[in-house]
């Protein structure tokens, strides 16, 4: 591993050549050229249906497959509901079947519209019309469409009569408005959460735009590489991974460039020719570059193993992501700065020769306390993360109701609770029972009468299947419905040699919980173990590596306690999406160890030269500063997520957040520190540098000089 990042970091010197680097640039001009345009496109192989979401080898998603037979997998019904506190006249019910009439004409609703359907009583407060629609392959564009073409129809012409759209085609709509112009809106505020830190840690109004420029250009380059893969290779993107990605490569390509920019500025006072500044500090600082990004790579690589496809596909298209913005950090960036020269760092121009301030800073202040008393420290801080990690218990991470998915209350979620006050629960979403032709009866007798089922319609026989639709008496989306599913698959599974499948939104919701709860079993582990090689690797240690991974998972557990805590108390939410702790792990294990990757190289090549005890203060007042920047670049990065109207990018922008100031303040300044300080040189082992004894410390009559990050 060593050998590779070494050579990687040779390999990374080229773009700070005096004719490297206009090479690199016109290479990087030309790529955009061709990518960025392709950039603009990736909205256009978005896959937004059903089976880009849903685990592969579920009943749930069999049934889909099987059910394609009697209505098309495309076929998304949206549920019409009219209310009128003091009762619908006749007039009334004629004027909505008349709407009925109309919605027929609609391009994309297909032929079967059933009703109005009036609730019971007399007069009926509410009714009910269910619209199917095809939403073809532009699946959510499309129907977006026609449901605002339903819902100007059934608007107009009722005087006191409210109208909602829900069910399925009209959650789908509300969850299409929510992502539309995510990519513009999530794209805006990660520019100004960039820029904004980028002023901050620099007070330059110049150098903040090389690294703007070069991670935009790393964004549209990833874009166009993701869209020829998923045209061409038949990778599955949706809006979910595709707004990720943004975050992702702004969050962790700022990183890589505030690394690079602080270790340049460092070198630029030793050496004259800024050519050879930028050579040795890409030398220094591209293992553990390399490094970082490989971890993240190989980390959402993982998400490959995922049964559950919308995670599946993640997997890719963020490794994709973070591997441009890592080529464009070790070659654009490097040849933008040489190419400027000193005067970009205007007005803190680092002159040859000037002092470096890192040594008095507040991270080296912060590091001799540590010093005074590292068991102390290391012990109270994993205290109060263990005591922080409490709170993970009340974390409820079951899976979210259409209501309690949106931040908001958008019309779909006022319809279905409408609809549940007048009409059985799952009218408009029952669930599908297939089986086979000749167990048609049987199957609908067992079914029949089971508690929660409030209706079975006669089987639907076609190409040796039969087609079964059970009514629940609950919301599709609720427990109790959950509940009546499993009892319907029980039953239905029983009868001899139908081999049924039940399936429906009830059935897709619990599969995919499921398929949730199991990958997290088992990708959890082998993110840890190939973190784990990773940095034995770099380090050649087995001790370090273990602790730096114990820290970061304190610290996540520490913020699924403190996320289970402000989710209920402070944010109103009715609790997590069931992929909530896999995706929070993976971000915060795969990016917050990229902290520590940087403070214990950096301790580990000055180990070599002062000894493990002063090379981790030395490590600590140098990297301290641009750690910290980088945490909070990628912090406010996620937090952009939480400007989404929906619950789980929310939760998941703040979780990932609050975990990555855990691990830039306290794990990695605090709580690594002080467990180096403590072990000394025994925390390289059974590495040789274990065998280096720290050297003996000055007599105390003698003056202390000042640390320095070159002595």
């Amino acid at each position: 591993m060593n050998a590779v990042l070494r050579g990687a970091g040779r390999l990374a010197k080229l773009p700070s050549g005096r004719r490297g680097k206009w090479v690199m640039l016109v290479l990087w001009i030309g790529a955009l050229v061709f990518l960025a345009p392709l950039a603009g496109k990736l909205s256009d192989v978005q896959n937004n249906q059903a089976e880009s979401w849903l685990p592969g080898s579920a009943e749930s998603t069999k049934v889909l497959a099987i059910s394609q037979q009697f209505q098309s997998s495309n076929l998304i019904p949206a549920v019409i509901v009219y209310e009128k506190p003091g009762g619908l006249g006749q007039s009334e019910l004629t004027a909505i079947g008349a709407q009925v009439q109309r919605f027929g004409t609609i391009p994309g609703v297909v032929p079967g519209t059933v009703g109005p359907i009036a609730s019971a009583g007399t007069p009926p407060q509410a009714a009910e019309v269910i619209v199917p629609i095809d939403a073809g392959v532009a699946g959510w564009s499309n129907l977006t469409k026609v449901v605002d073409q339903v819902r100007a129809i059934s608007g107009a012409g009722l005087t006191g009569v409210s109208v909602h759209i829900t069910g399925p085609a009209g959650g789908a709509a509300d969850q299409s408005g929510a992502f539309a112009g995510i990519d513009g809106a999530l794209l805006i505020a990660a520019l100004i959460v960039v820029i904004s830190m980028l002023l901050l840690t620099y007070r330059s109004p110049v150098l903040w735009l090389l690294p703007v420029l070069t991670v935009g250009a790393a964004l549209m380059t990833s874009q166009g590489v993701i869209y020829l893969l998923a045209k061409y290779a038949d990778l599955t993107v949706n809006a979910q991974s595709a707004g990720i990605l943004t975050v992702l490569v702004f969050g962790a390509g700022t990183d890589y460039a505030l690394l690079l920019i602080a270790r340049y500025r460092e070198e630029l006072r030793n050496h004259e020719d800024r050519h050879e500044a930028m050579s040795v500090a890409l030398h220094r600082a591209g293992p553990a570059i390399w490094a970082s990004a490989a971890t993240v790579v190989i980390g959402m690589l993982c998400l490959c193993f995922a049964e559950l496809n919308s995670t599946a596909g993640l997997g890719p298209v963020a490794a994709v992501g973070i591997g441009v913005g890592l080529l464009a950090m070790v070659t654009l960036l490097p040849a933008l700065l040489v190419i400027c020269g000193r005067w970009v760092f205007w007005p803190a121009r680092p002159a040859f020769g000037s002092a470096d301030h890192t040594s008095t800073g507040i991270w080296a202040r912060i590091g001799r306390v540590v010093a005074k008393g590292p068991r102390t420290t290391w012990t109270v801080t994993a205290l109060v993360l263990v005591a922080l990690a409490l709170g993970t218990s009340t974390l409820k991470a079951d899976g979210l109701s259409n209501a309690d998915s949106f931040t908001s209350t958008p019309d779909s979620v006022v319809g279905e609770q409408v609809l549940a006050k007048h009409f059985p629960g799952g009218g408009a979403e029952p669930i599908q029972i297939v089986a086979n032709a000749g167990s048609a009866a049987q199957v609908k007798a067992a079914v029949t009468g089971l508690p929660g089922v409030a209706a079975v319609k006669d089987p639907v026989v076609r190409s040796g299947h039969a087609y079964v639709e059970a009514t629940t008496v609950d919301p599709p989306d609720s427990d109790a419905a959950t509940a009546t599913l499993l009892r319907v698959r029980d039953a239905a599974h029983a009868v001899p040699g139908a081999d049924a499948l039940a399936g429906g939104q009830t059935a897709l919701r619990y599969d995919v919980e499921e398929a949730n709860r199991s990958d997290r079993d088992l990708i959890i582990p082998i993110i840890l173990v190939v973190v784990f090689l990773i940095l034995a690797g770099l380090l050649r240690s087995i001790l370090a590596p273990v602790l730096l991974i114990a820290t970061v998972v304190l610290s996540y557990f520490a913020t699924l306690g403190i996320s289970s805590f402000f989710f209920e108390h402070v944010l109103g939410f009715h609790g997590a999406d069931a992929s909530f702790p896999l995706f929070v792990f993976v971000f915060l294990v795969a990016l917050g160890i990229d902290y520590n990757i940087f403070l214990m190289t950096r301790i580990h090549e000055e180990a070599k030269k002062q000894g493990t005890r002063k090379g981790a203060l030395t490590a600590l007042s140098a990297t301290g500063g641009v750690i910290t920047s980088a945490g909070l670049v990628l912090a406010g990065t996620f937090a952009v997520l939480a400007t989404l109207p929906l619950t789980a990018f929310a939760e998941l922008g703040f979780a990932v957040a609050v975990g990555v100031l855990i691990d830039t303040i306290i794990v990695r300044a605090v709580l690594v520190t002080a467990l180096t300080l403590d072990l000394g040189r025994f925390i390289w082992w059974p590495g040789k540098l274990m065998r280096r004894h720290d050297p003996v410390s000055p007599a105390p009559s003698a003056p202390v000089p000042a640390l320095s990050a070159r002595e």
